[in-house]
């Protein structure tokens, strides 16, 4: 549970990079504005520096805790943190995180399942297509001999070697 934890604070922590990145526009300026002067003021004022975290309900703009991955509840609650963008709160990008990941998963899962089952259906008719043209080589066999077993019977009936019944004695003559 902690692994998944993890991984998902670390996935939350790279999309709210990109969803930040993509967010702000470059401008250049001479030296950051210090988060907390930004207090009071708004969401978007705040999160014009990425390494400042707002809080919403007590209106306040502080540096994001580096140390720990997520904030902790004594800097704000996850529901009421915004880091990036202001549209969207910490916990909810974890869950959504989590579902997507899960459902990768599980895509990924299906997709190797799919390919197996596939192989071993390909695998079942090549058996059933060898079985059937080995069956069809036997009957063809079967009449080949039937039909020279014919021949050898009409030439020995010729000939006048054919026996009636194997079983008749022999007449000396």
């Amino acid at each position: 549970m902690s692994a998944l934890y993890k991984a998902s604070v670390l996935v939350l922590v790279f999309c709210g990079f990109i969803l930040n990145t993509g967010a702000q526009t470059p401008t250049p300026g001479p030296a950051p504005v210090p988060c907390e002067s930004r207090s009071n003021t708004s969401c978007e004022e705040c999160l014009k520096n990425v390494s400042c975290l707002w809080c919403e309900p007590n209106k306040q703009c502080t540096d994001y805790p580096v140390k720990s991955i997520l904030p902790p509840s004594s800097v704000c609650p996850l529901n009421d943190a915004r880091w990036g963008v202001c549209w969207v709160n910490f916990l909810i990008l974890i869950i959504t995180m989590s579902v997507l990941g899960g459902i990768i998963l599980i895509a990924i899962l299906v997709c190797c399942f799919c390919c197996c089952k596939c192989e071993r259906i390909g695998n079942k008719r090549e058996d059933a297509m060898a079985e059937r043209q080995n069956r069809a080589r036997k009957d063809r066999q079967k009449v080949r001999r039937s039909e020279m077993q014919m021949r050898h019977d009409e030439i020995r009936q010729k000939y006048g070697l054919a026996k009636g019944s194997p079983y008749t004695r022999m007449e000396d003559e």
